[in-house]
């Protein structure tokens, strides 16, 4: 979302513009040059200057004398400019990748025609313009595949700034950043008293680098802000398909659809209300102790919780169109989240904490929502292995991580896989608790009665043909022998 400039503001931005001593690589003065390709390439020079420049914007003013930076007027007039039949405006978009924010404004200053256009900065990567890349060096322009320095300084931007600095929305007034965001649910969050004026909140909230100073009087509102606290992710352009989706389909495959709802509010707004709707869709399972029957969830609401918290943490939100996904069926839940892993799939488990979004991941563990050290997913694998459930699966695809829940089934439904993934898993399980599995402790994870230790010997000697184990002590008798994950030895 951003909201267009008044004419005073454009005045006043003017004026800022014209204490400069000279162009900059944000900044391109005109008289009346109306040509569409250099527009074009002035669009791709510009962006990629702001980027280097950690500008939010950069700047094409028509109608200013580039060297006594006078007020001149211009003839210039965007608003009924063509290429054969294609408005101006919709023919610079089309052609630049990726797509970027600018806005043409045309307005009167001391009696003189003007033009103004506001480009946003460049993200992610370079902007380009009919597939090449631009640069200003100094006050020229040139193609930035000339200037390799320059080129490498713009990578090293865009791997410094991350997703969650990124601005949502721009030069908002504080009125309207009040009702984009949920700063109730803010303060409420981290138990502290709402503040009784709109200069606290806005304190608050800046403090946590959710929303950051804009022109005049104005706000950003960040990604970070955004995603965390918005009422309604919509009204983020960028960040309308970033909502949670969750379909609950019939039986075990996706071929019919019962139920799909996308989450409309911010993810630390909205997380409570999603585990809840995601828990109201599972079906239960029937168990039967000591003569009684009852019905439990599906899954354990923590091990739901965490996987949640880690498909919205771990995502990467520079891939497009795509977003978390919560899919439940007969059988499974699988929850899928845009992005490849940092770590390989098989050390989930062990490996420390590494996030592409930091600031989310500590806000949110701040809240409660998810594990405040490595990923969580001990817990997951602890609380599958009480509920005596299957193990769940971890894997990726072309761009993105999925994992899987599996509902109940008793040992002898299970298959070689399913035994080796959950023996494997059991092992990592003992050693990050400073321990090791043994055939008992394997016996008590799958409920295999002692007098049927061979079977649990039958799981451990498949497992240490597939390399998912090793022994601890090659030496050891079999009836003492303890067993380490292959990545631990």
């Amino acid at each position: 979302m951003s909201i267009k400039l008044q004419e005073s503001e454009l005045i006043s931005m003017l004026s800022e513009l014209r204490k400069l001593p000279t162009e900059t690589e944000w900044l391109e003065l005109k008289h009346n040059n109306e040509d569409p390709q250099e527009i074009g390439e002035y669009l791709s020079a510009l962006a990629n200057g702001a980027a280097l420049n950690g500008k939010v914007h950069a700047y094409m003013v028509w109608g200013v004398d580039d060297s006594s930076h006078d007020i001149i007027g211009t003839s210039f007039n965007p608003g009924i400019a063509k290429i054969g039949n294609e408005e101006l405006e919709s023919w610079l978009l089309r052609l630049l990748s990726p797509k970027i924010n600018f806005h043409f404004y045309s307005f009167v200053h001391d009696g003189k025609p003007m033009v103004l256009l506001e480009i946003g900065a460049a993200f992610r990567h370079p902007v380009q313009f009919k597939n090449i890349e631009y640069i200003r060096i100094g006050s020229y322009k040139k193609k930035l595949k000339d200037y390799p320095e320059k080129e490498r300084e713009l990578w090293r931007v865009f791997d410094r700034i991350p997703f969650e600095k990124e601005v949502a929305a721009e030069n908002i007034a504080t009125e309207d950043v009040l009702k984009l965001l949920g700063y109730p649910a803010y303060f409420d969050l981290l138990s502290l008293p709402l503040p009784e004026g709109r200069d606290g909140i806005l304190d608050a909230l800046t403090a946590e680098e959710m929303i950051s100073k804009g022109n005049g009087v104005k706000w950003h509102v960040t990604n970070l802000g955004a995603v965390l606290l918005a009422r309604r992710l919509s009204d983020f352009h960028t960040l309308r398909r970033k909502a949670v989706r969750v379909i609950l389909y019939k039986g075990e495959t996706r071929v019919e659809t019962i139920r799909e709802q996308e989450g409309g509010k911010g993810y630390s707004v909205g997380f409570e209300e999603l585990i809840e709707y995601v828990k109201n869709l599972l079906p239960s399972n029937e168990v039967i102790g000591q003569a009684l029957r009852k019905e439990v969830p599906m899954f354990p609401e923590l091990a739901i919780r965490e996987m949640v918290a880690n498909a919205i943490i771990h995502q990467d939100f520079h891939i497009t169109g795509t977003a978390p996904l919560v899919e439940i069926f007969a059988n499974r839940m699988e929850i899928t989240n845009p992005g490849l892993p940092l770590v390989k799939t098989d050390r989930f488990l062990d490996s420390p904490p590494k996030s592409r979004n930091e600031a989310l991941a500590s806000f949110m563990r701040r809240i409660g929502v998810c594990e405040e050290r490595g990923s969580g997913i001990d817990k997951v694998v602890f609380q599958t292995e009480l509920y005596q459930l299957p193990a769940p699966l971890f894997e990726q695809t072309e761009e993105h991580t999925r994992a899987v829940l599996f509902a109940h089934r008793e040992f002898r439904d299970m298959d070689k896989q399913d035994r080796i993934r959950a023996c494997y898993l059991h092992a990592c399980l003992r050693y990050v608790q400073r321990d090791y599995m043994t055939n008992s402790t394997l016996r008590e994870r799958f409920g295999i009665a002692e007098k049927n230790s061979s079977m649990a010997s039958r799981v451990i000697k498949d497992a240490l043909e597939a390399d998912s184990i090793v022994p601890y002590d090659s030496q050891a008798s079999r009836k003492f022998m303890k067993y380490l994950p292959w990545w631990a030895k």
